[in-house]
């Protein structure tokens, strides 16, 4: 298995691919990766996961059976079953559910967790926050501590958030429900 091991590492490497740390990354034999992109310590690469070029992949960081990219940055995350398109920023400490599409330029950051849920190109979601069965439009600032209520503790609901609008700290918004665009959620509401 180590002989295994250090061959895919190694071919990824003549192919354009920068491997810091050989001895601890582990990429699965059906992995692709792309030329000028660097895989940092700690990384693991499973399944049927495709990486584009000119990304940095880790340190720290699970990507599995998903699509990410071409100039993608992903740090002390874990990725699954989902697709991250060109640019986009994830990390540190996030977590992409089953079924999560993050739109170009967006950025998922400090323990953001996303599941079943589209982001927009250039959306903003960052500091301890929860988007669950949502798609959010384009722009979008999600900020710290807002989470979408999906589950009513027998059935999951869908959130829809317009292009360009604003959640404030501390919002709850209560599925189903749909935020306009350019609106203005006020920190600390619950919106139902």
């Amino acid at each position: 298995a180590e002989i295994v091991r250090r061959r895919i590492l190694d071919d990824l490497m003549l192919s354009g691919v920068t491997i810091d740390d050989p001895a601890s990354t582990f990429v699965d034999c059906h992995v692709v990766v792309g030329r000028d992109s660097r895989i940092m310590p700690g990384t693991f690469l499973r399944g049927r996961t495709s990486v584009g070029k000119c990304c940095v992949i880790g340190p720290q960081t699970l990507i599995q059976e998903s699509n990410i990219g071409d100039g993608v940055t992903i740090s002390f995350s874990v990725i699954e079953h989902s697709q991250v398109h060109n640019h986009a920023r994830i990390g540190p400490f996030s977590h992409l559910r089953p079924g999560s599409v993050i739109g170009e330029g967006a950025e998922i950051g400090n323990y953001a967790e996303i599941k079943n849920s589209s982001i927009g190109k250039g959306s903003k979601i960052h500091h301890h926050s929860y988007v669950g069965d949502s798609t959010l439009g384009e722009r979008v600032n999600f900020s710290a501590g807002a989470i979408t209520v999906n589950y009513d503790g027998r059935q999951k609901h869908h959130t829809s958030i317009g292009d360009g609008a604003f959640i404030g700290c501390n919002v709850n918004l209560v599925a189903p429900v749909k935020v306009g665009r350019e609106a203005f959620v006020a920190a600390g509401s619950t919106v139902t």
